[in-house]
């Protein structure tokens, strides 16, 4: 009988240091003894695509929908967060400044990274997730990666044990069954001979959408309506086999909703859109069922607002509409730093932990995320870079009111430079050093406008930002100076910062996922 000796001590030892296989099976790197796993909570971060802040049901009470029942009984149950805001307004910055806890300036990735891209996230930046990984967490993903798909920049050589999903967005590819997209896009063409993109839309004719599972492309192009059918089971299988081990884990499910093409089950009774909606809260729901009863956080939030362009298949900002910017011309959501682009649904549920039924207004990123999870992993960070991010412990525990005193938004694909600084949040202040340029509804852009001094608007009284302040008052003088004065500083600190990174936006043909090289559309070869 083994008992407490030392033989038996020495023999779980053994046992808990093999490495742990792709799928989920066995123990990984650093791993602990099980007595001392099971102190560590578990994380799932569900990060949605190109949703709007007033999709979710609790954030517009007044909505006759019920889209969201299982958000809804995350957020009684758990802490709804109403000023949460994506690092940036566009897929790829926003995705690295998460796992990072740095502005795109300082990671190095300010732009979307493309199907023939040959590299990704810079391999100097550290993701969150190998720090877990390192402190004995099985790490998995699934869903939308977006950070590099080749060699050393893919999921699984930036810190998670398995990865499935789409290596970018899932309009990046063609599929036999396209879904739901303004304008339509056509399925794959098997007669092109050559990776182009339509002249209207930027549809992919050749390229099939690529399922990969870890490092290998399983499925080309992939059926658009079997995908979450296929993260739901993945995810549920992780977090079973997680705690069959009792090791703690990180599950990272970065989902296809809500950008388009949609292709939600067939509904006469609803739209496109509401019924993706209600396709992602059903994937919620699996998710949280599965993880009940375990040590877990559970923190959904959004990369960035709704992508207007997209009419009828985009989601709703609420009251933030930016009217400033739409009564001139142009959108004031995806791609841009007005509320619409970047304040995103939020809600956080810990059982036992996070107190029940509550509300923050907190000012939060999606750059907390990093410190804070570490925080409660007890995780410390490596002290050779510079971070972006605040521990938000107090606020999703013990009901803090205050996070941030100052938070900026970087351009993101709108009039300027890509990653500038054009936006910031002072409390309860909105300042724009930079409006414009980016596509809305129907067309047109708006004239991108330099100001100088800078728009001010009082977000209580003016949610909408359609009245600045004047620029005369003691009010917008103070607001000014506050904001100018933090900016410069925050934009010295990253100029001098030695550790900032620069991301390499090279791209090559051969880059792109393919199975099969040798067919007229990049695919598998169809199963007989």
């Amino acid at each position: 009988m083994c008992s407490f000796s030392l033989l038996c001590f020495i023999f779980l030892s053994v046992l808990c240091s093999q490495s742990l296989s792709p799928d989920g099976r066995g123990c990984g790197p650093g791993c602990f003894l099980v007595s001392e796993i099971r102190t560590k909570p578990n994380f799932i971060i569900i990060l949605a695509d190109d949703i709007g802040w007033g999709d979710l049901d609790d954030n517009r009470p007044h909505k006759t929908t019920n889209n969201t029942p299982n958000l809804h009984l995350m957020a009684q149950q758990g802490l709804r967060l109403t000023d949460f805001h994506s690092p940036a307004s566009m897929c790829t910055p926003s995705r690295a400044a998460i796992l990072t806890g740095r502005y795109g300036l300082r990671n190095g990735v300010t732009r979307n990274f493309a199907v023939n891209s040959v590299a990704g996230l810079p391999l100097s930046e550290v993701t969150f997730p190998q720090l877990l990984q390192t402190a004995g967490y099985y790490t998995a993903m699934i869903g939308k990666w977006h950070l590099g798909h080749s060699g050393p920049y893919s999921p699984t050589r930036r810190g998670f044990d398995y990865y499935l999903g789409v290596p970018y967005s899932n309009d990046m590819g063609c599929t036999d069954t396209p879904g739901y997209d303004l304008p339509p896009c056509l399925p794959c063409d098997s007669l092109r001979t050559q990776l182009v993109r339509s002249a209207s839309g930027g549809c992919y004719s050749r390229v099939g959408l690529p399922l990969i599972e870890n490092g290998s492309v399983v499925e080309q192009p992939l059926d658009l309506r079997a995908l979450t059918e296929q993260y739901r089971s993945a995810a549920l299988r992780i977090i079973r086999s997680a705690r069959e081990r009792g090791q703690p884990y990180l599950l990272y499910i970065a989902t296809a909703h809500m950008h388009v093409p949609l292709a939600p089950p067939a509904s006469p009774e609803v739209s496109p859109y509401a019924a993706s909606l209600q396709e992602l809260d059903g994937l919620i729901g699996a998710v949280k069922a599965a993880s009940d009863g375990d040590d877990t956080l559970i923190w959904f939030t959004g990369d960035n607002g709704p992508w207007e362009q997209k009419c009828q298949y985009a989601g709703s900002v609420g009251p933030f509409t930016g009217r400033w910017q739409t009564s001139r011309g142009g959108g004031s959501a995806k791609r841009t730093t007005w509320e619409g682009g970047h304040r995103v649904p939020t809600v956080a549920y810990w059982p036992g932990k996070i107190p029940e039924n509550t509300i923050s207004s907190a000012l939060l990123s999606g750059m907390d995320i990093f410190p804070t999870v570490l925080s409660l992993a007890g995780v410390t960070p490596p002290s050779d870079r510079r971070y972006d991010g605040i521990d938000a412990t107090a606020v999703l525990l013990h009901g803090e009111q205050t996070g941030r005193q100052f938070l900026f938004h970087p351009n993101s694909g709108a009039a300027g430079k890509n990653g500038d600084l054009q936006a910031a949040r002072s409390g309860k202040y909105k300042a724009f050093y930079l409006t414009g340029a980016s596509e809305a509804c129907g067309g047109g852009t708006g004239t991108p406008q330099l100001h100088d001094p800078p728009l001010i608007f009082d977000l209580d009284r003016d949610e909408a930002e359609e009245t600045p302040l004047e620029t005369g008052t003691p009010e917008y003088r103070a607001v000014a100076e506050r904001i100018s004065r933090t900016r410069e500083q925050l934009l010295w600190d990253i100029a001098t910062d030695p550790s900032a990174s620069a991301a390499d936006y090279d791209t090559d043909a051969s880059a792109a996922p393919c199975c099969d090289p040798w067919r007229p559309v990049c695919r598998c070869r169809d199963l007989a």
